[in-house]
């Protein structure tokens, strides 16, 4: 008896089958207790990987899932890159703005301080003016 199990048949023809009973094929164990069938095993889904091409795809045989979570990944990527340039230019609109306020500021200052100048010269010439028509005093 072989050490790893099972008998070595060395004849050249297959052995005869008589009984035509649907018994599942003789198994033998081995010394790791791996089960062999004697009849191969057929199977009817495709032999062949998918193959996707494009630039986005590695290898031919990614898993669905991996894939998934790659263009989830991207499409974050992309997001975060439209935050970052939404944020740029909400922080320019703001710095414009705050600019533009600065600006308003120093024109309203300075019209009111032309203003003022206006207001003090036109007191002077109203003083000046209340001394004209002395003589119309009766």
């Amino acid at each position: 008896m072989p050490l790893f199990g099972g008998s070595k048949e060395t004849t050249t023809s297959p052995p005869p089958t008589t009984t035509t009973s649907t018994s599942p094929p003789a198994r033998h164990r081995s010394l790791f207790n791996r089960r062999r069938s004697s009849s191969p095993v057929t199977t009817t889904t495709a032999t062949s990987p998918k193959r996707h091409s494009g630039f986005l795809h590695k290898s031919g045989s990614e898993d669905a899932s991996i894939i998934a979570a790659r263009e989830r990944v991207m499409s974050a990527e992309a997001a975060e890159r439209d935050a970052d340039r939404a944020l740029f230019a909400a922080r320019a609109a703001v710095r414009e703005a705050r600019d533009h306020v600065k600006r308003l500021e120093r024109e309203a200052a300075e019209e009111a301080r032309l203003a003022k100048i206006k207001q003090n010269q036109a007191k002077a010439i109203g003083k000046r003016g209340k001394m004209l028509g002395r003589y119309d005093h009766a």
